[in-house]
This record gives structure tokens, sequence and C-alpha cells, in this order.
């Protein structure tokens, strides 16, 4: 799994482009490759598994004597804490609810380290992947919001979300975009020419 290239990148930006062109909203994407290194997971998974599968063995079998019963579990204990921190199993390891509701709260934090909230009517927008979680939001300011119910998001979203399952981010970022331009369109069209944010795409490694 790689983030996207500076090419990539720069059709990204001029999809924003394009798109502010018909509306007044300011639109923001960003690509984070995780939302967090949940590096307590593997512990917690090592820790309960060195416990109980040494112990279970012990009490099925009596084939370890308390020694060799510790020393199976440390040992045990260190080489899952090298498995597990492998980013494609750590995934695994993670409750869905979890991996999303970690990318939910960095959605939130971005749309206001991005100044999205700070636009002249409420017109901010952010369209925030994590690559890891395979999550995809989409969060709009109240002069969006007031004219758009979050719900003509949602199959946007929902696309966006298996094209980045299959891989396809920069193509999902640019079908996204262009979906978001034709409701922005029709629903916060251009009244005066300005772009108070930058139109590129904010990466997070």
């Amino acid at each position: 799994m790689a983030l996207l290239t500076e090419h990539e990148q720069r059709k990204v930006a001029e999809a924003i482009a394009r798109v502010e062109r018909d509306t007044d909203a300011e639109l923001v994407t960003v690509l984070a490759a995780r939302a967090d290194d949940y590096a307590y997971i593997p512990l917690l998974w090592a820790s309960l598994l060195a416990l109980v599968v040494p112990g279970m063995v012990h009490y099925l079998t009596g084939w370890l004597n308390m020694h060799s019963l510790l020393l199976v579990q440390w040992v045990l204990f260190i080489v899952l804490c090298l498995v597990f921190r492998i980013p494609a199993i750590t995934t695994h390891l993670i409750p869905r609810s979890v991996r999303h509701w970690r990318a939910s709260n960095l959605a939130r934090r971005q749309f206001l380290e991005q100044n999205l909230h700070h636009t002249v009517g409420g017109t901010g927008m952010l369209i925030f992947v994590c690559e890891a979680e395979r999550y995809v939001e989409i969060l709009v300011d109240e002069g969006i919001s007031k004219r758009l119910d979050n719900t003509r998001w949602e199959a946007i979203v929902a696309t966006f979300t298996q094209q980045v399952r299959q891989g396809q981010t920069l193509q999902g970022f640019v079908t996204c975009i262009e979906a978001c331009g034709e409701l922005l369109k029709e629903h916060v069209p251009v009244t005066h020419a300005r772009n108070e944010l930058p139109n590129r795409l904010v990466v997070l490694g």
C-alpha cells in the first residue's frame, strides 16, 4: 500500500481547481496512511495468547514444568509481538469499530487544522481518506450542510470506499471530487471568485 505520487497528487489538485470554479465551496482533500499505529494492540494480543496457550497445553497434557512454562510464555510473547507488528497483520487484529473511530477522530482534527471552519460563509468541505482503515468521510461546514443534507454524500462515500479497497485511490479521489462538484454547483453555486485554501492533497504519512 503506497500513498499517491507527486504526479497523482497534482491530478487531485487539478480536479479540485476545476470544481471550485463553479462553487463557493472550499474543498480540501486529506490522505492518511493510517489513523494510528495501534502499538497497544499487538501487545494485548501477544500477552493474552502467551498466557493462555502454554497454560492450556500444560493443563491438558502436563508436558511443561514451571520453568519450561515460563520460558515458553516469554518466547511466545516476544515472537508474537514481532509478528503482530507487521502492518497487514495488525490491521486484522483491530476491531472495525475501533479503526473507524480512530479514523473519524483524525478526520475531525484535520477539518480544524486545515482551517475549514474559518471560510467565508462556512463553505469548507473535507474529503478524508485513511488507507489502512479503508475509511472515507466527507465533512462539511454549516454553509453547505444547511443546503445539502449529509445523506447526499452517502452514495459518493460508499463508491469511494470501494475504490480505496480495490487500490484505486487516485481514481476514487477524482470521481469523488467530480461527484461532489455536481452537487455543489447546483446547491452552493459560485457567487464571486475566491480561493481561500490551497488546492492540494494533504498527505499524512
